[in-house]
């Protein structure tokens, strides 16, 4: 009995391996055949809305010549970003990704009693990364496709405020993970998702991003 379940194991193992091979190999040629690709994509700003936020205590108890400013009505513009890979072999690419993102905020004065006495607004800040990028597929199907990638450069962080040596523009390393990415796929063009995170800092002292854009989706083109 155990050698006859080894055996319709095996015949199932092979049965599947004939049925999926013609996929792979047609996402393969396809996939040569466009080595271009360009994608533009949103992501989330789930670090800046989780670490930045309204503050929850205003003080009402001080005397009303007591002045504060606190940072209120903060928000948040989401990541937007622009990648172009070109295919080197069907499970390998290189290319480059640009990503933008920016949070606004009002600073606004109270005095003691919690009564707003001044709005200074326009007040933000920026980060754009460039950097290139790896990606490894790594399952083919005429339809669907899975991958995950990986990207390192550079990151330039700016707005109204300035740094301890009072300066408006930083710059520091960037990173680009993604661990998971699943894309869509209809002839040339393509919808994809990506799970992972983009992470900015000077040093450890000094972070401009961190598990920023852990979700992210696009579109793009493959020609």
């Amino acid at each position: 009995m155990k050698t006859e379940h080894n055996i319709s194991r095996l015949v199932v193992l092979l049965l599947t391996t004939i049925f999926f091979l013609p996929l792979y190999a047609e996402s393969e040629t396809q996939y040569l055949t466009s080595r271009n690709e360009l994608r533009v994509g949103w992501g989330d700003q789930l670090f800046e809305s989780m670490r930045w936020h309204n503050p929850t205590f205003i003080a009402r108890s001080m005397p009303e010549t007591n002045q504060y400013t606190y940072k209120e009505n903060y928000h948040y513009d989401q990541h937007l970003w622009l990648e172009y890979q070109w295919r080197f072999a069907s499970w390998f690419a290189f290319g480059g990704m640009m990503d933008v993102s920016n949070v606004r905020w009002d600073n606004v004065t109270r005095n003691g009693k919690g009564d707003i006495t001044a709005v200074e607004k326009g007040q933000h800040f920026y980060n754009i990364l460039r950097m290139p990028t790896l990606r490894f597929t790594y399952f083919f199907h005429e339809n669907v496709n899975l991958y995950s990638g990986l990207g390192l450069g550079l990151g330039i962080n700016g707005g109204s405020e300035t740094n301890l040596k009072g300066q408006h523009t930083d710059w520091g390393y960037a990173l680009d993970l993604t661990v998971i990415g699943m894309s869509v796929n209809y002839k040339r063009l393509f919808f994809s998702v990506d799970a992972g995170g983009v992470y900015s800092f000077k040093d450890k002292n000094t972070i401009y991003l961190l598990s920023s854009r852990i979700v992210s989706a696009s579109i793009g083109v493959r020609f």
